[in-house]
């Protein structure tokens, strides 16, 4: 199995680095046969090829890779599109149709948090919505008609609405058949109503499903109010982007939370952690690595439930499990969760877990 690497910005290359490590201590443990191939991206990509993400790169991971671990982005500081500055995520996202931008969030006891009992999921929209990168077949959804005015266009579509929907009524079978959609329609009648036009439609296939609809504000106060009322929550681009980053930063810290961008028509699937490139950090060996090891996990039970692989669900469960068992000793933890461990130990240590963990089922 071969999965495509681009560590890109700021703590990505350390990051990915500790991820690796993980990753290859796995495949040894499960016998994935994992083969890693890395390619540039970036400012990396910036300065050698004058795009910061090239589109033979996209073609490569599209035909030739089983799955992709993506690093963070500086994109902010990127030049403008016309000058190479590409923003990377969203190449992959709109490049691949990484529609599902699959986000779970879970406090655990052991850490502080301010969500006891939350273990919920996002499942974010992730290729049109508020996004102006995004919604346009060319050219971009925002524009200056003169200096002192700025407008922006958003794209809700039938389609990107059923699919995202139908995903998230799936996940939420395999857990509690709980769903909340979260919407605006009572300002955005039109785009917004049709999200909830195409949750509702899509809830008469899934009669076991208890629904639920939020006003998308209200919904930010009930998940800080009683966070653990919830589980499978769907939502459009720009809603399930905040609330996916409140989510997580309840549950401890957004270092704590992994994140895959996928496809289930096409078998596609890039893991991707969900927070910054920290440039403020970056080359210090002092940023966690949890999350972006998580989203490698992630993507390893996503593809093994895809493909029908029951070793790369175990593989990708024993890798969470072992997060956890790390994170359970304050002397293992990283600075942000108030330990000393650097990003490299984090790594061996989580790899070392994983390299001596008993297996629970036979490999497939």
């Amino acid at each position: 199995m071969k999965l495509m690497v681009l560590p890109c910005d700021g703590i990505g290359p350390e990051i990915m680095s500790a991820t690796l490590e993980v990753m290859e201590a796995t495949s040894k443990r499960f016998d994935l046969g994992l083969v890693f191939l890395e390619e540039e991206s970036g400012f990396t990509s910036l300065k050698n090829h004058g795009v910061t993400l090239r589109e033979e790169v996209l073609d490569r991971a599209r035909s030739e890779f089983d799955g992709v671990i993506l690093g963070t982005q500086s994109h902010m500081d990127y030049p403008p599109l016309v000058e190479g500055g590409r923003n990377v995520s969203a190449g992959f996202r709109i490049g691949l149709d990484l529609y599902a931008n699959v986000r779970p969030a879970r406090t655990r006891s052991f850490i502080p948090n301010k969500a006891p009992g939350m273990d919920l999921v996002i499942m974010r929209e992730a290729t049109e919505g508020f996004y102006p990168d995004r919604n346009m077949y060319k050219g971009v959804g925002e524009m200056m008609p003169d200096r002192n005015m700025a407008l922006s266009v958003r794209k809700i579509t039938r389609e990107g609405s059923m699919r995202i929907c139908r995903e998230g009524f799936k996940l939420a079978m395999q857990r509690k058949k709980k769903i909340a959609a979260i919407h605006k329609a009572n300002s955005f009648l039109m785009t917004d109503g049709l999200f909830l036009e195409c949750f509702r439609e899509v809830a008469k296939d899934f009669p076991e499903v208890e629904c639920e609809e939020f006003i998308v504000d209200a919904f930010a106060a009930l998940l800080v109010r009683k966070p653990e009322a919830y589980d499978v929550v769907v939502a459009t681009n720009f809603y399930g982007d905040i609330l996916s980053d409140l989510a997580s930063e309840l549950s401890g810290s957004l270092g704590l939370a992994g994140s895959i961008n996928a496809n289930a028509e096409t078998g596609l699937c890039c893991a991707q952690a969900q927070h910054g490139s920290a440039p403020d950090i970056a080359g210090k060996n002092i940023a966690n690595p949890t999350s972006l090891i998580l989203s490698a996990a992630m993507m390893l039970i996503w593809l093994g439930e895809q493909r029908g692989i029951q070793k790369l669900i175990d593989a990708g469960e024993a890798i969470a499990e072992t997060v956890d068992q790390v994170l359970d000793d304050p002397a293992k933890r990283t600075r942000d969760l108030g330990g000393t461990v650097n990003c490299d130990d984090f790594g061996r240590f989580v790899a070392a877990a994983v390299a001596t963990k008993e297996l629970s089922s036979q490999p497939a």
